[in-house]
């Protein structure tokens, strides 16, 4: 025979060879997609939603989902009781449920991490302790129904004309070791009497009803937050606003 036909018969059995491996699945070891239909799209934004703590109430949430900031994620030195979250106030009931945290406005946030700061820049062992920041109009409404009709009434801004607080730009705080022992103010926080009203001191200084040291460091308290833009106010030495009421209204809307 030829050495043609040979080469011919040769080529014929190498090219069956060729097709039968190319269709056997098996002789494809950990194959590769790599057509374009393969690769993941990124995801739509408008889809993605934030991660929640475990223990992110649904209050916080909507806190959160308003752009208010917890003022501990800025500047964790600064110590938070929220009283209206336990019954441990003059109202005798827990209003906030399970929120735990203190939140402002972003703007208001970062001035009380400011005054931390300028606290303990005088005073290291010392350290801002936190009773009240937002407080939703939900809220507001709760604390109404409580008090409306009794002598408590007067010490409760009603829900429509609302308080600083239900905008985020109010706090009310006092002063604490950094071991989270409060530090005498004269009264306790909510002390409804001319005893925690900052334009009686001189006179209950007089009179002995008020010490030296307890208005000290009430002053230590207004030095620090002073500093940072708040202002203070007559009637009560723990609250503290960061703007003027219109200037707040201004600026933001109040916190449903």
């Amino acid at each position: 025979m030829s050495t043609c036909w040979y080469i011919g018969v040769i080529l014929s059995w190498f090219l069956i060879g060729c097709a039968s491996s190319s269709a056997d699945p098996q002789t494809v070891e950990n194959p590769v997609d790599t057509t374009i239909s393969s690769i993941p799209s990124p995801p739509d934004s408008s889809m993605v939603k934030p991660v929640s703590r475990p223990d992110t109430s649904d209050l916080e949430r909507r806190l959160i989902e308003a752009g208010l900031v917890n003022i501990q994620a800025l500047e964790p030195s600064i110590q938070v009781e929220l009283k209206y979250a336990s019954p441990d106030n003059f109202l005798g009931e827990n209003v906030y449920g399970d929120i735990r945290r203190c939140y402002l406005q972003p703007e208001v946030a970062d001035m009380l991490a400011r005054a931390q700061r300028a606290l303990q820049a005088k005073h290291p062992n010392l350290s801002l302790y936190v009773f009240d920041g937002v407080r939703p109009r939900s809220v507001q409404f709760m604390m109404w129904k409580i008090v409306k009709g009794t002598d408590q009434q007067q010490y409760v801004a009603s829900p429509k004309a609302g308080s600083m607080h239900n905008y985020g730009a109010s706090v009310d705080l006092g002063l604490a070791t950094t071991e989270g022992v409060l530090i005498d103010m004269g009264t306790p926080f909510d002390f409804f009497g001319e005893l925690a009203q900052p334009r009686y001191e001189e006179r209950f200084l007089a009179s002995g009803e008020l010490t030296q040291r307890q208005i000290d460091n009430r002053r230590k308290l207004r030095a620090a937050m002073l500093s940072a833009g708040f202002h203070g106010i007559l009637s009560e030495w723990w609250h503290f606003n960061a703007f003027s009421r219109d200037s707040i209204k201004q600026r933001y809307q109040a916190v449903e």
